[in-house]
Formats: structure tokens, sequence, C-alpha cells
């Protein structure tokens, strides 16, 4: 049986249309190669295909001669080099983020970017024979490798990025390496085939000097589990804001959850999302606020999911595979404002509840709901939680407090805190909040203005 996204894209394909370009000079454009449904339904044999990108070409690819690298002028084996690996392509058409990762990576050094087309292969009906192309296409890239090794490049300087079956395939050519290349993003890597796959058939640690890996669909198309020296699961790495819930709503349904990786790794190139994961064991412990100091990464800050991980690299290859945990809103730019939020409660009768936070800023305000599990309040009891906003207010004037214990029969009970303080995790320069000795009613808000916590009423 075809794997669920398989069969989903089914009642959505779409005829590709091929595209020819110029660059300014007049000279002729290699391009992505773009299949239409017939070769989809008929079969496509691999062939693959490898695209330059330079600072001096950004618009205008150049395919590579597979075993003298060199022979392109613009390509300077001195130069770092990145590889974008695209993964399953049930339509042939081409990825529609292509384009957008490598002008961004471009932005980030003056480097090689070199798009890995293996359209002719991925575009297969049957998932399984894309998959069984996937040790094939990572020979072939080893090769290729080998020869710019050969040439004078540098296995250090060569960094794969790979998306869902891609993230495996750059696994395979790490491992032909012998790990030796300098490091590899997996981005989602594919979970159908791969869920009881072994090291050595999957993407995993030993494939690169460095791997880290996003999460965001361990549920269906991506692979659960950590594979690389660094985990990032975006909102545990399964279910993503904003995406459908139901198959009523087509094509989406099926790809929204996966393809969020790339648009997350994309906004973070872009700079304008600094997206933070927090090292734990679980995100159940994650969102109850258990797993927010970051130790062991001092002087550095939390791990940022991003191009560049320098600062992290030498302390994430000391402790091993390590698991961090961020959450996002549902679009760009997809960075969520969170306070580590600590209440002492000191009322009489045992209350549980969910807590609902609102940060105030004249009539602008946001609100952060603590509610995936009711919390224990009690007397003379410390409780940390994490509170995640989706705006970023940078000046609180107010703050409402409400304390649902969901109670609509009989009187309500007091909660009594004798502080609750605001920590800003993402934004250290700015000052903790707190407020001291509140009385308020379950279910009803109360709002304070916050005080510097070093002073009292």
């Amino acid at each position: 049986m075809l794997p669920r996204g398989v069969l989903g894209l089914l009642g959505f394909l779409m005829l590709c249309q091929g595209q020819e370009e110029e660059s300014g000079a007049g000279e002729s454009c290699d391009n992505f190669t773009d299949l239409n449904l017939s070769h989809c339904f008929m079969g496509t044999s691999l062939y693959v295909r490898l695209l330059l990108y330079t600072r001096s070409n950004t618009d205008c690819g150049r395919e590579l001669d597979h075993h003298r690298p060199s022979s392109q002028p613009l390509f300077d084996l001195s130069r770092a080099t990145a590889f974008v690996v695209h993964g399953y392509r049930p339509t042939g058409a081409p990825p529609i983020w292509i384009d957008h990762i490598v002008h961004l990576l471009m932005e980030q050094e003056d480097l090689n970017v070199i798009v890995v087309d293996w359209n002719k292969g991925a575009a297969n009906l049957n998932y399984f024979t894309a998959v069984t192309y996937t040790r094939e296409a990572a020979r072939n890239l080893t090769g290729f490798i080998i020869n710019m090794q050969e040439e004078g490049a540098a296995l250090s300087s060569v960094h794969l990025i790979g998306v869902s079956l891609g993230a495996h395939l750059a696994g395979y050519v790490g491992a032909n390496l012998k790990g030796q290349i300098g490091r590899i993003t997996g981005l989602d890597p594919a979970g159908p085939m791969f869920t009881s796959a072994g090291p050595a058939d999957r993407l995993d640690p030993t494939d690169a000097m460095f791997v880290d890996v996003l999460h965001t669909d361990m549920n269906s198309f991506g692979l659960s589990g950590a594979h690389g020296h660094i985990d990032f699961y975006a909102n545990g790495g399964a279910d993503q804001p904003g995406c459908p819930k139901t198959i009523f709503s087509g094509k989406s349904y099926f790809v929204c959850d996966h393809q969020r990786s790339v648009f997350l790794f994309l906004c973070s190139l872009n700079q304008t999302c600094s997206l933070t994961g927090y090292p734990c064991s679980s995100y159940s412990d994650y969102l109850e606020g258990r797993c927010l100091q970051c130790e062991g990464f001092r002087p550095a800050p939390c791990p940022v999911l991003g191009y560049d991980m320098s600062q992290w690299r030498e302390t994430l290859l000391k402790r091993g595979q390590t698991k961090v945990f961020f959450s996002t809103t549902a679009t760009l730019p997809y960075r969520k404002l969170s306070y580590r939020v600590e209440m002492v409660t000191w009322n009489q009768y045992l209350r549980w509840g969910a807590v609902y936070i609102r940060l105030h800023s004249g009539r602008n305000y946001t609100e952060a709901r603590i509610d995936h599990k009711l919390l224990r309040f009690e007397q003379y009891t410390s409780t940390r939680l994490l509170a995640q906003f989706d705006e970023d207010i940078s000046q609180v004037h107010k703050i409402s407090l409400r304390i649902n214990t969901g109670n609509v029969i009989g009187p309500r009970y007091k909660i009594r805190l004798l502080r609750i303080r605001f920590t800003p995790l993402e934004h250290p320069e700015r000052p903790l909040m707190c407020r001291f000795d509140i009385i308020m009613e379950e279910n009803i808000e109360v709002a304070f203005r916050p005080l510097p916590c070093d002073s009292r009423l």
C-alpha cells in the first residue's frame, strides 16, 4: 500500500510546464528538471543533474560535469559548498522553495550552492521506487564529491542539506565518505520505509562531522526519534499550527506539516525568525517549564535553528545526541514570545485549573493559554509555567491573569498569589516583571501593573 501522502496527492496532480530561461548575457541557464503528468504515471528512471549557483550566477544555474567538477569556471573549489537535496516528487514539478533556498544560502557567505536534481527518479507515483533510487543517487553524488576532493576541495567544507527523502540520501553520501564531510542538515527526514531502519539505512549522527535535524511531521511523513547531534522539534515535531486537521482541506492536509520544516529553515536563513530550542527530554517537560535554563551551553545562549551552528557545535559534539524543543506561530515570522512564569500560591483550598495570561500595551494585547494540562494550586506551592505569546510586546503596561478551574456550581474560591514573576527568555536584556500578594477568584480575570522584581508596593 502506498503511504498516506502519496494516495492523497493523487487527487491533486497538476500538469507541469517546462521552462527555459536565459541569463542577462543571453546565455542559456540550466534549470531544474520540470516533468509532467505522463512522466509521473509512466515512472522515471534515475538521472542526476548537479546545478551550480554562485554569487556570480544566483539566478542562472550551470550544470556541472560529474567527472570534471573544475571544468566549470564558476566553481571555486576553495570555497565551501552546500548541496541542496530534494525528496520525493510525486507530481514531477520542481520544488517551490528551490530558488528561495539558493538565494538565502548565498546571503550567508560566499559559497558554492549545488542543487542536486534527481527529479528523474524521485518523480514516480510509486514511492517505493523513489526510495530504491536514493542509494544509487547517493553513489552518484559520492563520486562527484570524491572528484571534488581530488581537485583540491576539503571534505570538511561540504554541507549537505537534505529534505525528507533527500535527508536519507545525504546520509548515505556521508556514510560512503566515512563521516568525513563537514555537515548534514536533515529537514524532516522521511518516515515511510525508514521507521524500523537501522543507522546504516537512514540518516544518523555518524554520517558527518556534525548532523542537525529538524522535525515537523513525525506522526505522518516524517521520521520519529533522534537522528543527529542535535534534533530540533518544532511544536513537538508533529502537528504544526495553521495546518489543516481534516482531509477535506485537500492537498494541504497531506503536505503542510511536512513542508513546514523547509519554511522554518528558510525563515531562519532570512534571519526574520530567531527560533530558540530548549534542551529537554520530552515536549511535555518543555511545555511544563522544566527545561528553560539551557544549562551546559553557557556562556553561549540556547541553540538557535539556522545555518550558523558554530557557537554550539563543540558543546553538542561533547554532549552527544541532544533534543531541543521550540514552539511557533502558524505564519511568518513564526517566532513566539516566551516567558518563564513562576507563581507562589497561598490559597486555603486545593484547586486545579488552566492559566490564561494577557500582556497589554495600550490597546494592544497578546494572550497565552496554558491549558495542555490542569495545574495544581495549593497552599505555599511554587508553580513554574511556560507562557508563549504570538505577538512580541516589548513594553508591557498591564498584565491580566485568570485561573480557570471549570467550577460553575457553588461558591468561587479565592486564590492568593504571594508572588508572580515573569522572566523573558529570548530577550535577556528586558527587565524581569513581578507582582506581590494578589487576591483573585477562580474563573475571574484580575489585572495588575507589573513592577520591577526588586521593588514592592
